[in-house]
């Protein structure tokens, strides 16, 4: 292909996207009107950035079972999942009537009560490396409590952490530190690396005092850990004295246990959120009980941890019941069985329509790229055309398939064969409709262009 059939494929991507861009406007004013009104009160009319994308974001007004519906009605099969926090679906009965049972019994009570350590023991008994543990309210303040422990228990101050990861609104570590960031001392590693975080483990012996990483990226992608690479991690803050600290706000669905127990390692400390509390706003950090004891308020000199809302009574009995009644073992393995079908089928077709895309994953959590892989961390993303993506997620959605914006896809309990297959059926019907614009030839100049 010629350098000028090259700029014309280019710019026919150009115009599909601007096309699909045009026709999404048309079919839902109703969501172009709420967000105009949201403009006014908020800055770019948004609260969440990640739920923003352009020209603008739809206006979810009600959601059931697996299906959400927006406000000009029209009804999506969710893939998005509330970026994991949805596992449970819009509107499990069980989880409902624990809701209404804690408001019955009155909401903020000024004290400790019976649902609080309840909780708690399912949790510990769920992930046993969280010998002792202490709720938040959300996988950000759990983070942020986690490395403020290790700094404290170690007397240290650096925190290393891995490019593409994310461990909450203020820990957000893609090509660079986010700006935002809580302005702690950190160190920049590359992800699935052995080698290089052994030797800045090593470099920073005598300074550093956690490091933090997803056995599986979330939000980067999920990128799968590697494990020479979390072994090196395990083994090497053993040998210095720091403290390993697994984030498993999103991966601890995806096995017994969390996701740690498929690699066989036991960290020091880890944090969890999202779904565990049915959906509600939750978070939890905890590990081992020597290092948890520092919050004993019994002791002398022990750690202050404040948080009106900790525990409060709609989380924890909602929690309760998810543990329990909604979010069993058995319940999890489906998932993550159908997850782990669904996304084989997506790569078979990304493979037969050779399609310069690719899905990455483990379980019912998985993100489609725009690049043929493999991918093994961040910078294996920079060359992927984001127009192609864009495109993807216009098509699905005009189809009746919700998932974010990145291409990240959380399947909840809800989400059964009929949503998969439909899934299926409109992935395959975005591929054969885009064809023309996926020339082999032409990728090396589209990546060289894309963002």
């Amino acid at each position: 292909m010629s350098l000028a059939e090259n700029l014309i494929s280019d710019a026919a991507l150009d115009d599909a996207v601007k096309q699909a861009r045009a026709d999404f406007v048309a079919r839902n004013p109703a969501s172009a009107a709420q967000y105009q009104k949201a403009v006014e009160v908020m800055p770019g009319g948004n609260t969440r950035t990640v739920l923003f994308h352009e020209p603008f974001p739809l206006t979810i007004v009600r959601g059931e079972g697996c299906r959400v519906w927006d406000a000009d009605g029209h009804r999506y099969y969710d893939f998005m999942g509330e970026y994991t926090a949805g596992l449970a679906g819009h509107s499990n009965p069980a989880i409902g009537d624990a809701i209404k049972m804690a408001v019955a019994g009155g909401l903020s009570l000024s004290g400790h009560t019976r649902l609080e350590a309840e909780f708690a023991q399912l949790v510990s008994q769920r992930f046993p490396a969280m010998e002792l543990l202490r709720f938040t309210n959300s996988g950000t303040e759990a983070t942020l409590l986690a490395l403020t422990l290790a700094r404290i228990a170690t007397g240290r101050k650096k925190i290393m952490a891995f490019d593409g990861g994310y461990h909450g609104s203020v820990f957000v570590f893609k090509d660079a530190v986010n700006p935002v960031n809580v302005p702690f001392d950190w160190i920049f590693a590359p992800y699935n690396d052995a080698e290089m975080a052994a030797k800045l483990i090593a470099q920073h012996a005598d300074e550093l005092a956690a490091v933090i990483v997803e056995p599986m990226q979330g939000s980067g992608g999920c990128i799968p850990a590697e494990q020479d690479f979390l072994d090196t991690l395990r083994r090497e803050t053993q040998r210095i004295g720091a403290l390993l600290v697994f984030d498993e706000v999103m991966t601890s669905r995806l096995a017994p246990g969390g996701l740690q127990t498929r690699f066989n390692i036991t960290p020091d400390l880890m944090t969890l959120g999202k779904y565990v509390a049915g959906g509600m706003s939750f978070g939890a950090f905890g590990g081992r009980a020597d290092l948890m004891q520092r919050f004993d308020p019994r002791l002398p000199g022990a750690l202050g941890h404040a948080g009106t809302f900790n525990n409060n009574v709609i989380t924890m009995s909602a929690g309760i019941a998810a543990m329990t009644q909604v979010v069993t073992q058995e319940a999890l393995d489906a998932v993550n069985a159908r997850g782990e079908a669904l996304r084989r089928r997506l790569q078979a077709m990304c493979r037969e329509h050779r399609a310069p895309l690719c899905v990455t994953g483990i379980g019912s959590l998985f993100t489609l790229h725009g690049t043929e892989g493999p991918v093994r961390s961040n910078a294996d993303l920079a060359g992927q055309d984001q127009r192609i993506k864009e495109l993807m997620f216009f098509d699905l959605l005009e189809q009746g398939i919700y998932l974010a914006r990145r291409g990240m896809a959380a399947l909840s309990l809800e989400i059964g064969d009929e949503a998969c297959d439909s899934f299926v059926g409109a992935f395959d019907r975005f591929l054969k409709r885009r064809a023309a614009l996926f020339a082999t030839d032409a990728l090396s100049l589209r990546a060289s262009r894309a963002e």
